[in-house]
């Protein structure tokens, strides 16, 4: 029998103790996601429903806090998390210590992929006065990149840094959340606002139905580059229609929404919280439109550059998956 303690206040604050295959003992897990007009709250609210609807058989109790890719996965390292969701392209920096500015202890060794979620368009809406139809016109504008340890600020200083810009670029850089940046374009605080995001998203719709607004594509030479060299980026297309002011389709890059743990994570709580996903995968799939499309197949392999924690694994396996 394997016994863990944990003290009051971190995020398993209960004695675990694993016998037989089950949770003998009530555990609380905490899983990281993102603002509350982001997918990534709404993924973290759908794990924890299912995981929480099947307390009585594994004795799991989720909940779920607001923080950003590269703030959870900080979070699951430093024991204040136990799993989170994650741009995949921060999960491969984070592996690899690739990225020591977000991730300054240097590669994280002991994180762990569980399975990949939702495709993920960097997203930039502008105001329709803005004067604003291309990337490049951001140049001297108000724009909200985002807070800091958010997605979307992680991926915009990527795609800066590409293009040789700094945030002396802008005329004014602002780090609103994402649940606060539609509201300021709409104000006329800000020209324009980014998002990595999946769609159709609650925030996007704000913006383009409260005021006018567009979608401005993302594809320029920095972007191609970004695809080219990095595996976990792909070409992306938002639908035209999808939201109002963007009839045509909107050409941008992307990443993946992933679901991460860390090896101090025990097998057993990973185990029933990739069951409790799956064997509710219809459910699941309901919770949110931009889960509409997911696939078993493609979540337990697309967009997961850390190895699969063995929880998972066990579970993948016991279906025959792998």
């Amino acid at each position: 029998m394997l016994a863990r303690k944990i003290l009051a206040g971190s995020a398993l604050a209960a004695t675990l103790a694993f016998s037989s295959g089950y949770a003998a003992a009530e555990t609380f897990v905490t899983i990281g996601t993102g603002g509350q007009t982001g997918v990534y709250y709404q993924v973290g609210g759908a794990i924890c429903r299912l995981v929480n609807r099947g307390t009585s058989d594994h004795d799991i109790k989720c909940t779920h806090t607001t923080g950003g890719s590269v703030a959870n996965i900080n979070g699951i390292r430093n024991g204040d998390l136990d799993l989170g969701v994650a741009q995949s392209d921060w999960q491969y920096h984070a592996y690899n210590g690739t990225a020591p500015e977000q991730f300054p202890d240097g590669a994280f060794e002991g994180l762990r992929a569980v399975f990949s979620v939702h495709p993920e368009p960097f997203t930039v809406v502008a105001r329709a006065d803005s004067g604003i139809d291309s990337f490049d016109d951001l140049k001297g504008k108000r724009v909200n990149v985002g807070n800091p340890g958010s997605g979307q600020r992680g991926t915009m200083e990527v795609l800066m840094k590409e293009m040789g810009w700094t945030m002396d670029d802008f005329a004014l850089a602002s780090e609103l959340k994402s649940s606060e940046q539609s509201a300021a374009l709409c104000d006329n605080k800000v020209d324009a606002i980014v998002f990595t995001v999946g769609h159709p998203n609650g925030s996007i719709k704000e913006a383009t139905t409260s005021c006018e607004s567009k979608l401005i594509s993302v594809d320029n030479d920095a972007t191609k580059k970004l695809v080219n060299d990095n595996a976990f980026y792909a070409v992306a297309t938002i639908p035209g229609g999808m939201y109002a002011g963007t009839d045509d389709d909107t050409t941008t890059f992307g990443v993946g929404a992933t679901f991460v743990a860390s090896t101090d994570t025990p097998d057993e709580v990973v185990y029933e919280i990739t069951k409790a996903v799956f064997e509710n995968f219809d459910r699941f799939k309901k919770m949110h439109p931009a889960f509409a499309n997911l696939n078993q197949e493609d979540m337990i392999k697309n967009n997961l550059s850390a190895p699969l924690h063995d929880g998972a694994a066990k579970y993948y396996k016991e279906q025959g998956w792998m």
